[in-house]
């Protein structure tokens, strides 16, 4: 099984690749992404940025416990 992910820019792509699925009967799921849900580009190269100096050993990983223990603090 496959996972494709396709990013509408309106309402007319989505229903003209909906309906092309649908007359060639493939299963499909749509999944929707909350609003809030969405990263910002800020967010995000913070995110790269932790992977990298991990990735180069610039950081470890820490303990899933110690982890949420600190989320309780904030």
């Amino acid at each position: 099984m496959r996972t494709l992910t396709f990013n509408f820019h309106n309402e007319q792509e989505e229903k003209v690749l909906l309906a092309f699925l649908d007359s060639l009967k493939y299963d499909y799921r749509r999944v929707d992404e909350p609003e809030d849900f969405r990263l910002s580009e800020e967010e995000v190269k913070g995110l790269l940025q932790t992977k990298r100096d991990f990735v180069e050993g610039r950081t470890t990983a820490r303990p899933w416990e110690d982890i949420k223990r600190d989320l309780r603090r904030a």
